[in-house]
């Protein structure tokens, strides 16, 4: 769980980021998990136990102060995981082998 901020509330988020070295920034890139679905090529619908049914908005990646980073509520599989990260490179338009 995450707190990216009044209007877009806390809410379930997946960690993207490399673990933080002690020169680093206290800094972490999540992609927001989201139940209002539009249909969107962006969405990567994944369906862990521990979320509800929904998708995760690569449209949405954001860059937070681990400060913000509430709590750990499980992990992805690494099939699941693949699809976020297929779906992060086609919103940045990095060209990746399938």
């Amino acid at each position: 769980m995450v707190d990216l901020g009044l209007a877009a509330k806390v809410r379930p988020c997946l960690v993207l980021s490399v673990p933080l070295e002690e020169s680093d920034r206290s800094l972490v890139t999540v992609v927001p998990h989201t139940t209002t679905l539009r249909q969107s090529r962006f969405e990567v619908t994944a369906s862990p136990r521990f979320l509800r049914p929904g998708a995760f908005d690569v449209q949405g990646i954001v860059t937070v102060p681990t400060v913000r980073l509430m709590n750990r509520l499980g992990t992805l599989t690494a099939e699941q995981m693949r699809a976020v990260e297929k779906g992060v490179c086609l919103w940045l338009g990095i060209n990746i082998a399938a």
